[in-house]
């Protein structure tokens, strides 16, 4: 078992880590049951975890409700928003309640938005069964629905009070979400870590395959990176949290060409900005070539996608640069951009123009 403090004074929560975990839950959720009956929100397609974890709660003497919302991305919408916070008032969640997200971002995402608007913030537990929400989306506290105008416009900053982490549950994960997950974890080595992109690079096959040894080390260096920027920058104040955005903006737009769909998951989605990202830089100056070459090799070596085409996206640079302009990250017309000196030499960029991402993507 690993645990991982995330330190934010009051709102400090750690995250567990251990094989099993998922059967085991009840020992730590007991506490933040306060002798009352716990919701757990999942979705359609981890219907065997939920039975797993509600015959540990019932093992335990802890009444248990679950809403099953259907999967996807499209499910992080008003309109699942005002169903679920309807339907936790119609269960009498109270402020001092903790909610349980069972399952990948978009549970996560969405049940952490409901939990911070509810009776104006009520507590919520963040059980992640991606690879992807494992190593990044349930941990930091940032909660959030897509709108037409883009992704996660609407959210709010709302920690959970414990993360619980149990590898195990990724064997029942398609390989192709497995892939996207390790987006956001390769994603750690390029930011400041080159030793671990380079650990990335030998063992990431083993990973993906679904060693368990690779599995835990990858999990646990990821989270451990992310309690840390998180710890320094909780809500994207002074710019260290911000590199957690590396491939972000460029892949971003390229989810919303594809509507938000299947079409292009997440994972893929910043694995292909993540290369645009490294790419630009080596265009600029500001990366060796080799760099970005690397990084583009060991994506396609993986199976994920290092650009635009090999995203499955057909849209102009001009379109693509339009779905920018709504990213929430733009500040007084500037939209700052993640670029990198080389691996493990992220830096935060505010003078990019406009013209000249429009420019490198029309090449």
């Amino acid at each position: 078992m690993t645990t991982i403090p995330v330190s934010l004074g009051a709102r400090s929560y750690d995250v567990v880590i251990e094989a099993g975990l998922l059967a085991r839950a009840a020992d730590r959720l007991k506490p933040l049951a306060r002798g009352r009956r716990m919701v757990i929100v999942t979705d359609s397609n981890v219907l065997s975890h939920l039975a797993t974890l509600q015959a540990a709660l019932d093992e335990a003497g802890i009444a248990s409700e679950a809403i099953v919302l259907p999967p996807g991305e499209a499910t992080k919408c008003w309109a699942q928003l005002e169903a679920l916070t309807d339907r936790l008032l119609d269960l009498g969640v109270e402020r001092g309640d903790h909610v349980i997200a069972l399952g990948g971002g978009v549970i996560g995402d969405l049940v952490g938005f409901a939990c911070a608007i509810l009776k104006r913030g009520c507590g919520f537990v963040q059980i992640p069964t991606t690879l992807l929400a494992q190593v990044d989306s349930s941990v930091g506290g940032k909660t959030a629905i897509n709108s037409r105008a883009g992704k996660n416009l609407i959210g709010a900053f709302h920690q959970p009070a414990l993360v619980l982490i149990d590898p195990d549950v990724l064997d029942t994960l398609p390989l192709r979400q497995v892939r996207a997950g390790y987006a956001e974890v390769v994603k750690y080595g390029l930011i400041d870590d080159p030793a671990f992109f380079d650990w990335c690079e030998a063992n990431a096959s083993e990973l993906l395959e679904g060693a368990p040894a690779a599995r835990a080390y990858a999990i646990a260096i990821s989270v451990a990176a992310k309690a840390r920027i998180v710890a320094e920058d909780e809500r994207e104040t002074t710019g260290a949290r911000a590199l957690l955005n590396l491939g972000h903006t460029f892949g971003h737009a390229l989810e919303a060409e594809a509507g938000f769909s299947d079409r292009l998951l997440h994972g893929e989605a910043v694995a292909a900005g993540m290369a645009l990202a490294f790419a630009y830089s080596a265009a600029h100056g500001l990366s060796p070539a080799a760099d970005a070459e690397r990084v583009s090799r060991h994506l396609r070596a993986i199976g994920l996608p290092d650009g635009v085409a090999a995203a499955g996206i057909s849209a102009s640079a001009d379109v693509l640069v339009d779905h920018m302009l709504h990213d929430k990250k733009m500040d007084a017309g500037t939209l700052p951009f993640l670029l990198a000196h080389g691996i493990g030499q992220t830096f935060l960029d505010t003078s990019v123009d406009l013209a000249d991402v429009r420019a490198f993507l029309a090449a």
